[in-house]
Parts: structure tokens; sequence; C-alpha cells
């Protein structure tokens, strides 16, 4: 498995390739298709695949603060592209003057001398090139003249269609089971565990409070069960049942910034100050509410492990 930064990176006896390109944000049911698609043909023809994806996000450089929320990070993005059985992946810095290049430009440069593409499989949907003027039947055409077949497919899995625009919105709508069903596993939020006000611990319920990474897809504010995740070398491998909170603690007369807080059920033994976390959601408890007083809070964050515990499957304390 080979991973490139850059088209630099592509070795100069790099052979002909199946190649897929997008930006696969969360790498969804149909993404997923696309690129097992790429896989297996690049083996039914003795070749190897590549998945061509982009950072930043595209609008993020050609339209500034119109970008959508993130569903992946660029690392988690890598991984889950590599789990899919493609031979490389090659994240490409977009960039303002890569935004410019011409759809023949692109293709000559990019697909033809870096990647030798045989084959090009993109979403339906697909556009490259300078004002977007590319698309799945250009590529089809340019294949033509540049000796390389091309398709461009639905993004659908049984069925459905699967769209990251559809995702998010089922995020905003708190739906997280919904977005777990599209995206082929549950929403993670990724983020770096720093010291919070400390409640949760005061409270009988010390909880990893995440500086999450920009531009993150967070669910809607409310309580929800699911998992805490790390691979460090302090915790290799861990995945933990979790109770987590998004919102803004209303009950504390909470400002308008939001913080994700993940509680790893029946564990006050962690030092995770520093670790760099995921919070993966599976279930939706209930709505964020602001309680008449502290015990009255106390007394529901204890129904909400009862129920996060229920929901995962959890074994209750030792």
């Amino acid at each position: 498995m080979r991973r490139w930064h850059g088209l630099d990176e592509v070795p100069s006896d790099w052979g002909r390739s199946v190649v897929t390109i997008g930006v696969f944000d969360g790498v969804h049911r149909g993404h997923q298709r696309i690129v097992r698609s790429a896989a297996e043909q690049a083996r039914e023809r003795g070749l190897r695949s590549v998945v061509i994806t982009f950072d930043p996000h595209p609008d993020e450089v050609v339209r500034p603060g119109t970008h959508p929320p993130l569903l992946t990070s660029t690392r988690r993005r890598v991984e889950l592209l590599e789990s899919l059985g493609t031979d490389a992946v090659a994240v490409v810095p977009f960039t303002l003057e890569l935004s410019r290049v011409p759809p023949d430009e692109f293709v000559r440069t990019v697909l033809v001398e870096r990647l030798r593409a045989a084959h090009v499989i993109v979403g339906e949907d697909f556009r490259f090139g300078h004002k977007a003027k590319g698309d799945a039947a250009l590529l089809t055409e340019l294949g033509t003249k540049y000796d390389f077949t091309a398709e461009g497919v639905p993004l659908v899995a049984n069925g459905d269609t699967i769209s990251s625009t559809n995702i998010r919105a089922r995020l905003d709508e708190g739906d997280v089971a919904a977005a777990a069903r599209a995206l082929g596993r549950p929403h993670r939020v990724e983020g770096v565990v720093v010291r919070g006000h400390q409640r949760g611990r005061l409270l009988g319920f010390p909880t990893a409070n995440l500086e999450t990474l920009p531009h993150t897809a967070i669910p809607a504010d409310g309580v929800y069960a699911g998992r805490l995740v790390c691979d460090s070398d302090r915790y290799p491998g861990f995945s933990w049942p979790a109770a987590i909170s998004i919102g803004t603690n209303p009950t504390f007369e909470g400002t308008a910034e939001r913080t994700v807080e993940a509680y790893a059920l029946d564990r006050d033994d962690l030092d995770l100050y520093g670790e760099h976390m995921g919070v993966d959601f599976t279930d939706r408890i209930r709505d964020t509410l602001k309680f008449a007083s502290v015990d009255a809070l106390v007394a529901e964050m204890h129904h909400d492990v009862a129920e996060a515990r229920r929901l995962t499957g959890a074994a209750g304390p030792a």
C-alpha cells in the first residue's frame, strides 16, 4: 500500500493504473462502491489502482467560507480509502493554481503523465478543471484522445443514493443512526483532549473534552451513545463504550461555544489529556436540556449513562 502527498511522489516507473478521483468526504457507501470497483478492475487487468483525493476541500480554496462541514479528517479519509483494497492513495494539495488548470491540461498532467491511467472511474456528478467545466462526459471524450477509458457511475449502495450533503443534513438533525447507515459505520468526530471546566469529574462522570478539528461536522446538540476511541502509544487500540454530550452546558449558564464531551462508561482511571481521540456516534439519547438544579442534572446523567450502556451493550461496573 502506497501513500503519496502530492503527485511528485509518484514513482517514475509506476505502471498503468485504474484511477478513481474525488474529494471522498466521509468515504460513504457510495464512495466505497466506486473505490472497490476500481481496485477490482485493476486486479482483473493486472494493473494497480490509485485513489486521488484533495486537501483542503476545494470549496475552501475556491470560495473561502462556503465549504461544507467535513465528515472526515484527511488522516481518517486516507485510512478509510486504504482499507478498501486500493494500491495507492495520493493526497493532492488543492491550490488556487490547480483550480485554474483547464480540464484538458488537468487530465494530461495528472491522469496521463503522472498516473498513466488506463481506466478512470468517477462519481457521475464529478467536476474538474477551471470553473468546474469538466464532467464525466468530457472525461470520456478526453480518454479517447489520451488512450484511456472512463466511466461516471452513480453514488448508490443497495439501490440507495448516497451523498455527503444528505449525511451532513442528518447530522444537523441529530440523526446519527441514519448517518451511520449511509456511511457504513458510525460518524466520528476527532480532536485533542483538553482541560475543560472539569464539572463532569466533580459530578462523578469524568469526561474527555475534545478540541475538535476545524470545520468538523458535529451532530446537533444533545446526548448520544457511542464509543471513545484512540490508538496512541499510551492507549493502543483503545475503544470504549461512551455517553457523549454536545452543547453549551445550559444548566451552568453556558456560553455560545459548543463542546463535545465523552464519558467512557465506568472508567475513572484514564489520563487522556493531550491525546488525539475519536468519538463515534451510534444512537441519540435525548435533546440538551436546562435543569433547575445540579441534583436534577446528576439524576438525568445517571439515566443517560444507563441508556448508553444499554444501547452499546456495555457491561455494568465491576
